[in-house]
């Protein structure tokens, strides 16, 4: 058998599973198969710097686009796998060509979760996801236009930041009471539904939006399950994403809210690993399962992937870590706080430059730091220590966090 490395999918964890294993000096042929038009690209400034036109296409490119000839990488670009068949080691695409495999890559990414009700196929009604999605996007987005954006996740609250930037009539309508009610404190969703308020969108907390009318086959209108109705010239949509694993379980690859692999992205088949938002993987530190959507789980994955092929397998054992850019707003966080028992603030939410910290059993396993890199820097080194911090210290500014941030690293590690 030719030795062959098949990656599925084109994004950001196959951009970097291609280029590690060109790094990492593997010989064989590296294909690589994407359903869109485009070389991997960085999807974070889709909803940022791209929908606000201040980048080209080209800036999106994790790679310039003659990186993969230069480095014999065969891009088959606007190509859908369609199989696999594991025990002959092929995977074959939509137009009937079968490619054999010594090693596939499975990156196939997540899809938008679709709002099922009426109206949401009209002209003006907008998901986004892609490249695609975002040049759709751009003849409505203009100065005067009226936005609706459904969803206070961070796509939301993020597309909703660059329009009213833009100049656009911003409504954000969200079903729970509280913006990003998942991922941060109660204390943190306040934080940025103010600053919303404060530069000038209409948040409308507690609205399920029930229909989106139209005339003559474009939107108008969004209406919710309680008949609040507001005025639309178009309506974006961000109510989460779903991970592609129906390849994956077609072909007998064990799947649990993505596909299931291990610390070094190898799945329940020998020859088939699988990176990126599409997986869910152990994490030593957290002492659990995780699936990720995010930019540094795609890249690390990638570069464990192609670790793993060439005979050098080194576990993905990381703390997680996200960002958000809203207005004038960076916000970074690291670490899983969806389980905690202590939250401290620390610092003023009124000055845009703060920090939160989750704790659990005395120790910290999350921070939020808005406009702070040093409490996020250091607060990824102290989640990974198993670090405790008193949280009347954490919430006392006047005592120095580096000082307290390196004594609490060290006396985690001489306790480990």
């Amino acid at each position: 058998m030719t030795e062959r490395v098949i990656i599925v999918g084109a994004g950001h964890a196959a951009g970097q599973a291609a280029t590690s294993l060109r790094q990492k000096k593997y010989a064989g042929e590296i294909v690589m198969i994407g359903d869109e038009a485009y070389v991997p690209y960085q999807r974070p400034p889709l909803s940022k710097a791209f929908l606000a036109g201040e980048l080209t296409v080209e800036r999106l490119y994790f790679k310039p686009a003659h990186y993969y000839p230069d480095h014999n990488v065969t891009l088959k670009l606007s190509t859908r796998a369609e199989s696999i068949n594991p025990s002959a080691h092929t995977v074959t695409t939509a137009d009937g060509e079968s490619l054999e495999y010594s090693k596939l890559i499975l990156a196939t990414g997540s899809r938008v979760r679709e709002l099922p009700i009426p109206g949401n196929d009209l002209d003006g009604v907008h998901y986004l996801r892609s490249i695609a999605d975002v040049e759709a996007m751009h003849k409505d987005f203009v100065a005067g236009k009226r936005i609706v954006v459904v969803g206070g996740g961070y796509i939301g609250l993020e597309v909703a930041a660059v329009a009213v930037k833009t100049g656009l009539d911003v409504t954000i309508l969200e079903t729970e009471s509280r913006v990003m009610n998942r991922v941060v404190a109660r204390e943190i969703s306040q934080f940025f539904q103010n600053m919303h308020r404060e530069e000038g969108a209409t948040l409308e907390l507690g609205r399920r939006v029930q229909e989106i009318n139209g005339a003559d086959g474009k939107v108008t209108s969004v209406i919710c399950a309680d008949g609040f109705t507001v005025p639309a010239d178009m309506v974006v949509i961000g109510i989460g994403i779903i991970p592609n694993v129906e390849l994956a379980e077609a072909a007998g690859l064990k799947c649990s809210n993505g596909i299931v692999v291990d610390e070094y992205c190898q799945t329940t088949d020998a020859d088939i690993l699988a990176i990126g938002d599409c997986t869910r993987h152990p994490n030593k530190l957290l002492g659990r399962h995780l699936r990720l959507e995010s930019v540094h789980n795609a890249i690390e994955q990638g570069k464990t992937a192609a670790a793993n092929i060439i005979g050098e397998p080194i576990a993905y054992n990381q703390v997680p870590w996200f960002w958000s850019d809203q207005y004038n707003v960076k916000m970074q966080i690291a670490g899983m706080s969806d389980v905690h028992e202590q939250f401290v603030m620390r610092g003023d939410p009124s000055t845009r430059s703060f920090a939160a910290f989750y704790l659990q059993q005395g120790k910290i396993v999350a921070v939020d730091a808005i406009n702070s890199p040093r409490e996020f820097m250091l607060g990824k080194k102290l989640v990974a220590a198993g670090a405790k911090i008193p949280i009347k210290d954490l919430a006392d500014t006047s005592k120095d966090f580096k000082e307290m941030a390196t004594a609490a690293i060290a006396a985690a590690s001489a306790q480990a």
